[in-house]
């Protein structure tokens, strides 16, 4: 455990000496204060269920998570100090996890600056607590598992763009898996449904904790957080 602390930390600082992270942060940010403002009703309903539910966000939270993470080992690989990290007296699980756990940070200190909309619904008017606790909880365990996918494709290559490129594939097509469900046979096209991330959003959006989203989204994160492991082991003995 010290290790991952030790590593998640030095991931957090980097961060924060880096122009990128503000700039995604930035973007971020931007990104919510605009479907915030245009959100048709939003302060008469006194809700952010159209910002949390808009597909055109959702996309770019995701890509904005893969931008996040396409640096974490690709930028070790082509600097070569990943060597130095492999003859360390850290293991490629711990090293995985601290870098996951040090990217999950900073998006929770993105994602903790958004709550300046809620609060001003709050302010202006008399919203449900209960969909904004749940949409937040949705969107926390949607990054999660995106921060997960993209740390993967970060573990595959040296170059950050390959990484970036990658990662959001993934994201994408997990994502709009449950459009292409829709043209298959009702009986394949449920199956195939059960594995799109698109699936589960829709129940936090509307205030909805359905144990089924939240055991998605954590068996996600946590396969691609093995597969990383694998993808360094290999790297270790190739």
């Amino acid at each position: 455990m010290r290790n991952i602390a030790t590593i998640s930390a030095k991931e957090f600082k980097s961060y924060l000496a880096s122009p990128m992270a503000y700039i995604i942060s930035a973007a971020f940010l931007l990104g919510t204060a605009f479907f915030f403002v245009f959100t048709p009703n939003a302060f008469g309903e006194t809700s952010i269920r159209g910002i949390f539910g808009n597909t055109m966000y959702t996309v770019i939270t995701l890509l904005l998570m893969c931008l996040l993470t396409m640096r974490l080992i690709a930028e070790e690989r082509k600097l070569g100090t990943i060597e130095l990290l492999m003859t360390a007296p850290v293991t490629d699980t711990e090293l995985v996890m601290g870098k996951f756990l040090g990217t999950a940070l900073v998006m929770l200190v993105m994602f903790a600056f958004t709550l300046y909309f809620p609060i001003m619904l709050v302010i202006f008017g008399d919203p449900d607590p209960g969909p904004i606790f749940s949409g937040y909880l949705g969107l926390v365990l949607l990054g999660s598992s995106a921060l997960a996918i993209g740390l993967f494709a970060s573990s595959l290559t040296s170059n950050q763009i390959v990484a970036a490129v990658v990662g959001g594939g993934i994201l994408l097509g997990l994502w709009f898996l449950g459009s292409f469900a829709s043209l298959l046979p009702s009986r394949v096209a449920i199956v195939v449904a059960y594995f799109s991330s698109s699936n589960y959003l829709s129940d936090f959006v509307t205030g909805i904790i359905d144990t089924r989203g939240i055991v998605y989204y954590v068996s996600i994160t946590a396969l691609f957080l093995f597969l990383a492991i694998r993808s360094l082991e290999n790297s270790r003995w190739s």
